[in-house]
């Protein structure tokens, strides 16, 4: 079962609660308030729906800490379809922003859009930190490499392959071997 964290700027309203009722969603109904950010982390819920007239610059900030803290599938509804509030919404990585759109035989289709855009997105975003990570290792390596070069007269694949001995013999990565050589040689000097 789906456990959505519905937050309402008329909390009267009750569209999108039957709509998300009628298909068997667990809802949490709330207001936004200060307290938003603390009730996210607390409730884990799978998808974050909103469903306000403008959404204030306090919650694009909460929605940027969010994604931060706890990357969750987010869902505006939205009557303020002005080009700033709409790049305000997706630079705070909301998965589907709804303007003037609030019909409740959509909104299964809408969360299911969402959550499919939020898990590319965050496959997206592990794929660049692996890519990042691997970038840097290489940055450690050459540096170590070089120290090894400069310190032990090691030609580059002799420097190569004893980092790789090291890093294999003590059950860790050649990055992390690296960054033990290059410790080591700052310790030295």
């Amino acid at each position: 079962m789906l456990n959505v964290l519905l937050v309402e700027s008329d909390i009267n309203n009750t569209l999108l609660e039957n709509a998300l009722k009628s298909d068997g969603v667990d809802i949490l109904k709330t207001q936004y308030s200060p307290l938003f950010l603390a009730l996210a982390k607390e409730s884990r819920p799978d998808v974050i729906i909103f469903n306000l007239d403008t959404p204030s610059e306090k919650l694009i900030t909460d929605l940027h800490t969010l994604d931060l803290q706890l990357p969750l599938p987010v869902i505006v509804f939205s009557s303020d379809g002005s080009s700033e509030t709409i790049n305000k919404v997706i630079k705070a990585e909301v998965s589907a922003l709804i303007v003037d759109g609030l019909s409740s035989h959509r909104v299964s289709s809408i969360i299911q859009v969402a959550i499919a855009r939020f898990k590319q997105r965050q496959a997206l975003k592990d794929a660049l930190e692996v890519a990042r990570t691997h970038l840097e290792d290489r940055k450690q390596i050459d540096r170590a490499k070089a120290i090894l070069i400069k310190t032990q007269n090691f030609t580059e694949n002799e420097a190569y392959h004893t980092l790789r001995k090291l890093a294999m013999d003590r059950n860790i990565t050649l990055g992390e071997m690296a960054r033990n050589v290059i410790a080591m040689s700052e310790l030295l000097k």
